[in-house]
């Protein structure tokens, strides 16, 4: 299936990244049953949830679906990573107003980077060419 990207990705609620979670870890196209199945333990939702969720993704346009036989199958239309960079550009922008050094620094204060962490930062802004 090919992947297409959505202009204005919009976020998903957490029950709806779930679901989507599960079709990117997988192969698809999925049945119903086979999402369900791929729930974590502890989830509790019963199957009219699930297919609510799904009629949602297709509507925003994140999955696609297809009758087979009897059931019904869904795959995704974005990929994980066009939504995480989506949401990671979003999320950056919003709290850091694009700025690099404000993420950096943010997590530094905030001790989330190990050493090993900072060396590897190094090396990447190192490897990569600058702009004036």
């Amino acid at each position: 299936m090919e992947m297409i990207w959505i202009n204005a990705i919009k976020r998903l609620p957490d029950a709806e990244f779930e679901l989507m979670r599960i079709l990117w870890s997988n192969e698809p196209p999925m049945s119903t049953n086979q999402i369900i199945a791929g729930l974590d333990p502890g989830n509790t939702w019963k199957p009219q949830t699930v297919l609510t969720l799904l009629v949602r993704l297709i509507e925003k346009g994140f999955l696609d679906s297809e009758k087979v036989g009897k059931e019904r199958t869904y795959a995704p239309r974005i990929s994980r990573e066009e939504y995480l960079r989506s949401e990671t550009g979003s999320l950056f922008d919003k709290l850091h107003g694009n700025s690099i050094f404000s993420l950096v620094n943010a997590l530094y204060d905030g001790k989330r980077l190990s050493k090993k962490e900072i060396a590897d930062l190094r090396k990447w802004l190192d490897e990569r060419t600058y702009t004036e």
